[in-house]
């Protein structure tokens, strides 16, 4: 399992993580709602298709170490609250244990479900107020 840190913007996402690529000297990676899978769904309306749907910054083609998103328009969003911790986790057993020790006195934001980008993946609010996302990252083939 690896733990990054995951920000969240109100519709300044791109700006924010373009400074911090800058900052950092890193690599950038940029999903728009309106360039992923459910641009054209009813989950994403045309406000939306120009917000960050993920970002992440790396450096030397190493794996993510900060990663981003804007929230829907319309959605509550607090500055200062706007992080999650994400694990991200090697095996199917790793994740249903982590999310389940995690699920103690929690409110489940995402149950663990399979999405476009992962096989499982699952968001909570913990007892104590912190938010984590749980990603079982895909299979690579073997070759």
């Amino acid at each position: 399992m690896k733990i990054n840190t995951y920000l969240t913007f109100d519709g300044n996402g791109q700006q924010a993580m373009e400074f911090y690529k800058q900052c950092l000297g890193a690599d950038m990676f940029v999903m728009k709602f309106g360039d992923s899978p459910a641009a054209n769904t009813p989950h994403c309306p045309e406000s939306a298709k120009d917000r960050l749907m993920h970002a992440a910054l790396s450096k030397d083609g190493g794996k993510p170490f900060l990663m981003a998103s804007d929230c829907m328009p319309g959605m509550p969003f607090q500055q200062g609250n706007n992080f999650s911790v994400m694990l991200d986790c090697q095996t199917t057993d790793e994740i249903n244990s982590l999310f389940a020790n995690f699920s103690d006195g929690a409110t489940i934001m995402m149950p663990l479900q399979q999405t476009f980008w992962s096989p499982r993946y699952g968001m909570l609010k913990d007892k104590f107020g912190i938010h984590w996302m749980f990603n079982l990252e895909q299979q690579q083939p073997q070759g």
